[in-house]
């Protein structure tokens, strides 16, 4: 492919991924604006992130699978066209439940992750695979903290719904750029969509989710809690029977157990409750009042801001570590990525009197936030078929979305637990959040010591697929096609 059409190309895919992910987080310091301005409870106004939430862990790895099966391209467009009509939906919204339902739709737009690695990987030269994957990281990333900092002003200074307006212009002329300029990808998988292994897998997707994301007002030993998650257990384990059985699986399980992909993924799961946490708590820390004996009283744009460290350091980190990962392997990043994280929650929880002290954490938090994120993509892109990647990506998406689930309901308990006669809750209360993140990001680094040695040399020689062998031995089974030594 020319040079020029290269970097079209990942324009297109960095422009699309980077307004999915910033509109992940551009609502939720938003959303007591949106209560106001709709009439609505709190209760009701959370269920605009928790739509888009669930949403997203359906749709990822299912759509994913469809763009390895009928073309990346074609799908890429679909999707970028469907996130249009999302946007333009929340922006005309006459009512919460309209707004809901626009999240729902804007929620499809997570095939975006996998889908965009999955032509980076089919596209590229095998040189330009990994620094591309590694930028396209950083500016997913980014985008979180994009969404964070820019809440603020964009409402401050034009009203709420302008946080939809705005990605209506960007993401549909990238839909019609995508259309025009990118390449349908050659490689496909064979087979169809499993449908009954899509509809288990979303199931026990949202009987997971949904209680993580309302335990702290449904309660955790409430019936509707217990019942889900119970309920998330039953349908988890007929998906892995109905997809061990099948032809066709969703989600070709002997790659989900190849040793490359599972300590990713766990390493993924861990570092995700610390990061999702961070970005939902830290701004409500910085604008608690100082009265409460912590917290600097900030307005929206002031916790954004000093926020704008993480930002600038993930991005830095992410492009810097398409240049690392050829020397020192994906591996090592990752596991500096977990361990930069742990320092970064060890440093809140010991010293959070300042601003320079949040922000200092932030930054550091950012560092590992950009290797950690490139890396992961990295790993998993490189150890499945080439038919595998968006079914493979659009997994390890998801269960870093799941870890991030799982930390923000742990840390609301803990924050929550106690609160004080005002209402706010006691700084003790953030001091043990921080500090279980720390525990949970470094734990994440010794996932990430795990990984095998040899797939990061294996890659850092241009290696694109497992061996064979490798996949055999997951599962005897039949090799699937494209795994290739």
């Amino acid at each position: 492919m020319p040079q020029k059409s290269t970097r079209l190309t990942f324009a297109v895919l960095a422009t699309g991924a980077g307004v999915f992910s910033m509109l992940q987080s551009l609502i939720a310091p938003a959303l007591p604006t949106v209560q106001h301005a709709m009439h609505t409870s709190q209760s009701t106004v959370t269920w605009v992130m928790t739509a888009y939430l669930l949403s997203a862990s359906v749709f990822t790895p299912i759509l994913g699978r469809v763009g390895d099966l009928i073309g990346k391209k074609r799908t890429l467009v679909a999707v970028l066209v469907t996130l249009t009509l999302g946007c333009l939906l929340a922006a005309l919204a006459p009512s919460i439940g309209v707004l809901i339902i626009a999240r729902v739709v804007q929620g499809i737009g997570g095939a975006l992750f996998p889908l965009s690695f999955g032509i980076i990987r089919d596209e590229f030269t095998a040189s330009r695979v990994g620094p591309s994957i590694s930028n396209l990281s950083a500016v997913i990333a980014a985008g979180g903290g994009v969404g964070i900092v820019a809440a603020g002003p964009i409402v401050s200074a034009l009203d709420y719904r302008w946080l939809f307006w705005l990605p209506v212009a960007v993401v549909a002329l990238t839909a019609l750029i995508a259309y025009r300029y990118v390449p349908e990808s050659p490689s496909r998988a064979e087979g169809r969509v499993n449908w009954l292994g899509a509809i288990l897998l979303s199931g026990w997707l949202v009987a997971l989710l949904l209680p993580l994301s309302q335990a702290t007002r449904w309660g955790w030993t409430s019936g509707r809690a217990l019942g889900l998650f119970a309920a998330a257990v039953v349908l988890f384990a007929l998906w892995l029977f109905t997809e061990a059985r099948s032809r066709f699986p969703l989600i070709d399980l002997r790659i989900m157990r190849l040793r490359a992909v599972w300590t990713t993924n766990a390493a993924g799961l861990l570092f995700g409750a610390g990061m999702y946490s961070i970005w939902s708590f830290l701004p409500g820390f910085a604008q608690t009042p100082s009265a409460a004996g912590y917290g600097f009283g900030a307005s929206v744009t002031g916790a954004g801001l000093l926020m704008l460290p993480m930002l600038i350091a993930m991005f830095l980190s992410g492009v810097l570590s398409g240049r690392l990962e050829p020397v020192v392997g994906a591996k090592r990043l990752l596991t500096t990525g977990a361990a930069l994280g742990a320092v970064a929650c060890g440093s809140l929880a010991a010293w959070h009197d300042r601003q320079w002290q949040v922000a200092f954490a932030a930054g550091i938090f950012g560092l590992g936030i950009g290797l950690a994120f490139a890396s992961m993509a990295n790993l998993i892109v490189r150890s499945v078929p080439a038919e595998q990647t968006g079914a493979a990506s659009g997994m390890n998406a998801n269960i870093r979305t799941i870890g991030g689930s799982i930390g923000a309901a742990v840390t609301s308990v803990l924050v929550t637990s106690r609160l004080q006669p005002s209402g706010l809750p006691y700084a003790s209360g953030y001091t043990h959040a921080f500090g279980l993140l720390a525990v949970l990001c470094l734990a994440a680094a010794l996932a990430a010591l795990l990984v095998p040695v040899h797939r990061a040399a294996r890659h850092a020689a241009g290696s694109a697929v497992p061996a064979a062998d490798e996949i055999s031995a997951a599962n005897p089974r039949t090799v699937p096609t494209g795994a290739r030594g």
